[in-house]
């Protein structure tokens, strides 16, 4: 109860915030912008039906997770262009594109893209959940890839984009509110970049290591763990998810800069964003439960390490025998 309580409490402030989004904000949309958001669907779905058609032929489940970078780039200039270059819409797509390309560029060092576009190195998750009940029937996983994997991934990354699509047409001058958004999502992708390659250097001195014909326990601390304590990873659990919703939630601030947001706060296009909250609430719930089953002390990283907050750092327990040792 103790780690599910965070869970349900989270979400039902997601849904909760969505329900009051809808219901609150009547937002009154141009020509122009319903055109565009036309131009956005036809990518998305066009995008959803590649990913299921190469991902069931290829047996790669990837696919969208090579486009999750890259799509967000596409819907944002397709909005600065159609937007006549506004000033919050270039800032908005200069700050995708950055984080598009750390993205793209630290999943492409796992060896997730290839010439041959339907190969890679697939995400280890999608294995292990078609290894377990019910999905590990083939059509069950088929209809998974279709509306999980294909249909929805696809409509939250084009969900996290319209809050720029909801400033298109506001002529309300850039301001204070909007060096608000800039500033904290660019503080949001530096933690994440910070954590991408304090990850990326620990997992590879980790495999060196292992390389030499030593087990995991025999490594030296704090790679005998198996899982990253050092940096941020010491202060939090998941630093790089914090990054990336953070990134998203900062840029609907642009929505309330631009006067759009009623109430001061409220836009149907915070849905995206706040879904997205969700999604990696799943995310990390699944990639713990991984964790915990293949490192020993991953529970005791739980116990002491908040997955967001950076509260208490991370002491690694003495094991029995050192303990003794020490008594000694």
């Amino acid at each position: 109860m103790k780690k599910t309580l965070p869970i349900i409490i989270t979400t039902i402030i997601i849904l909760t915030l969505s329900v009051l989004s809808i219901f609150l904000s009547s937002p009154a949309f141009t020509d122009n912008q319903i055109g565009t958001f036309k131009i956005l669907l036809y990518i998305c779905l066009g995008s959803a039906l590649y990913c299921f058609i190469v991902g069931e032929i290829a047996n790669n489940n990837s696919q969208m997770d090579k486009l999750w970078s890259i799509l967000p780039i596409i819907y944002t200039w397709v909005m600065a262009i159609r937007g006549g270059f506004k000033t919050r819409l270039v800032l908005y797509a200069i700050i995708a594109t950055l984080w598009g390309i750390r993205l793209t560029f630290n999943f492409a060092r796992k060896g997730a893209y290839s010439i041959k576009f339907w190969t890679g190195k697939e995400d280890y998750r999608w294995e292990i959940l078609r290894k377990k009940k019910p999905l590990n029937n083939r059509f069950v996983w088929m209809v998974f890839d279709l509306f999980f994997i294909s249909i929805y991934q696809n409509a939250i990354v084009l969900a996290i984009c319209l809050p720029m699509l909801a400033t298109m047409e506001s002529n309300v001058a850039f301001n204070f509110i909007d060096m608000v958004a800039i500033s904290s999502a660019v503080l949001f992708l530096l933690v994440e970049v910070v954590a991408d390659e304090e990850q990326w250097v620990f997992q590879q001195k980790k495999k060196e290591l292992l390389k030499s014909g030593k087990v995991l326990d025999e490594l030296e601390s704090p790679y005998n763990l198996g899982f990253n304590t050092t940096g941020l990873w010491g202060h939090m659990r998941h630093p790089n998810y914090l990054g990336e919703q953070g990134i998203w939630l900062s840029l609907f601030i642009f929505v309330i800069a631009s006067g759009e947001a009623s109430y001061g706060i409220f836009h149907i296009t915070i849905i995206g964003p706040l879904f997205l909250v969700l999604l990696f609430l799943g995310s990390s719930t699944l990639s713990e439960a991984i964790s915990s089953k293949k490192y020993p002390k991953y529970k005791d990283y739980q116990d002491q390490v908040f997955k967001y907050l950076p509260v208490k750092k991370f002491k690694e327990p003495l094991d029995e025998n050192n303990e003794n040792l020490k008594e000694a």
